[in-house]
């Protein structure tokens, strides 16, 4: 299937007056209730959620407390405004254990496949085994795992708060807060990047750019800074959301600043900035790295396009337009092989094959085909043996990556997450039910689903030792899918 893209425009939506006046009445209803009302992933409906209530923070606190060694936060840990310049408070060095296998967002390559090892999928009918439950504070970012530890970052009160779960029981280990509250009124409060885990230290970026290198093992703060004020670039829409990337000596984020400083990769070891690159304004995939076209290089998807840089100076290799409606280019792009890239959005955008080709020291991109047959918004698709399975437009699907030939679609997750293993995806839909969905181009075949959360839930899942943890913005689960 080939068809020429078409230019992108922006999106105008009518609503009635009358819808518009009934949600307006509901939502002073519900705040007058205590209640949080935010949209859900079509930005159709409103979700009525209770995420931040008082309560429930008071909760939190005192489990915490509970915890046989907290690790405390201290008053110069927390400033009210980070500063821009590097501050190194403490430095660690330790091997990467092989067992560490989930260690960043998505899992290895950012690709959303577990591969570790087998899992059970033969699921009762009220899901696998329940190993812990814990709740936790608010925010969209998913969960590193490492060092018998799960990492994540969260939103408690006016603090944004990375912290450490014990694998085997969910007790949290040590916590690490500074001041920082984003809001916004359609997706909702509270941190969007996933936490990375590398060599001993933990990279945490915050909603609002304040980006922290701590000590693994306890949290301590080995340096940190603001990536927004490095940049001088104003913050996105909804916030700060691509997770950092670890490549090489370098800490690869996105601020989206001008005159050369939309890319910018640090150094992990001290936090000096090493280079900076690039004019774009940013989007809400998180940066990787692949080899293309025989070069090993950073694959970055901005607000209007994406594009392949040098590891060493960040430097254009190739380019490719691709504007979706609001900046909104948010799924992670999938590395089919070492030639080409997938890539979608939602929005009514949809997606593209690229084909990256090199001539001499002269890099290119080709566009394959263009399709509407899959259109992912801020929930990123899987690729297992040539087939892109995803949501399309909150609806199951499946795409034949080298032609866009949408082979089937049905299944409404909403605007949930998926992962792949084992010959089958796990999808956390929208309202926090967990499915086992056969991977097949055949047809849509789901063999079990239950709840797993209660609410809206946008948080990718991670796993681990053959254990699935998900999360949404007050609670996170582990299931135990050993054979």
């Amino acid at each position: 299937m080939t068809s020429k893209r078409p230019r992108r425009r922006r999106a105008i939506v009518i609503v009635p007056l009358v819808a518009v006046g009934a949600l307006a009445a509901g939502i002073v209803v519900a705040n007058a209730l205590g209640i949080r009302v935010t949209l859900s992933g079509s930005g159709l409906y409103p979700v009525f959620e209770r995420p931040e209530s008082e309560s429930h923070y008071r909760e939190i606190e005192a489990d915490r407390e509970g915890n046989a060694a907290p690790v405390p936060t201290p008053a110069a840990a927390a400033p009210d405004n980070p500063p821009a310049a590097a501050v190194s408070e403490r430095t660690t060095d330790s091997a990467e254990p092989a067992a560490n296998y989930w260690t960043e967002f998505r899992g290895p390559g950012r690709a959303g496949i577990y591969a570790q090892q087998p899992i059970d999928t033969n699921w009762p009918a009220q899901g696998p085994p329940e190993l812990w439950r814990q709740k936790i504070g608010g925010g969209y970012a998913s969960m590193a795992i490492a060092e018998g530890k799960v990492y994540t970052i969260e939103q408690r009160r006016d603090r944004e708060v990375v912290a450490a779960y014990d694998f085997e029981t969910g007790r949290q280990v040590w916590e690490r807060a500074w001041r920082a509250r984003f809001s916004e009124s359609m997706g909702g409060d509270g941190p969007r990047a996933t936490p990375t885990w590398h060599d001993g230290k933990i990279y945490a970026l915050g909603a609002v750019g304040d980006l922290y290198c701590l000590d693994a093992a306890d949290g301590a703060i080995i340096w940190k800074r603001n990536i927004l004020s490095d940049a001088g670039a104003v913050n996105l829409t909804w916030g700060m959301a691509a997770a950092p990337l670890i490549v090489d000596d370098f800490v690869v984020v996105l601020p989206g600043g001008r005159s050369g400083k939309s890319v910018i990769a640090y150094d992990r070891g001290s936090g000096e900035i090493r280079w900076t690159a690039q004019d774009d304004r940013q989007g809400y995939t998180s940066p990787q790295v692949a080899t293309l076209a025989g070069r090993r290089q950073l694959v970055i998807v901005s607000g209007v396009r994406i594009f392949g840089a040098n590891v060493e100076d960040g430097s254009l290799l190739w380019e490719h337009e691709w504007e979706t409606d609001y900046d909104a280019n948010c799924a992670q792009p999938l590395i089919v092989d070492g030639e080409h890239v997938f890539l979608s959005a939602g929005y009514g955008h949809g997606a593209t094959l690229l084909k990256i080709e090199a001539a001499g020291n002269r890099f290119s991109s080709r566009e394959i085909w263009f399709s509407r047959s899959m259109k992912n918004k801020f929930n990123p698709s899987v690729l297992v043996d040539g087939v892109v399975y995803g949501l399309d437009n909150g609806i199951l699907a499946a795409v034949d990556v080298r032609t866009g030939e949408r082979l089937w679609k049905g299944g409404r997750y909403r605007f949930g997450q998926l992962l792949y293993a084992s010959g089958h995806l796990i999808v956390v839909s929208e309202q926090g039910d967990l499915a086992l969905v056969e991977a097949t181009p055949e047809a849509h075949r789901e063999i079990v689903k239950f709840e797993a959360l209660s609410g809206k839930t946008w948080n990718v899942p991670a796993m681990a030792d053959g254990r699935l943890i998900v999360r949404n913005q007050t609670e996170m689960v582990a299931y135990d899918l050993r054979p």
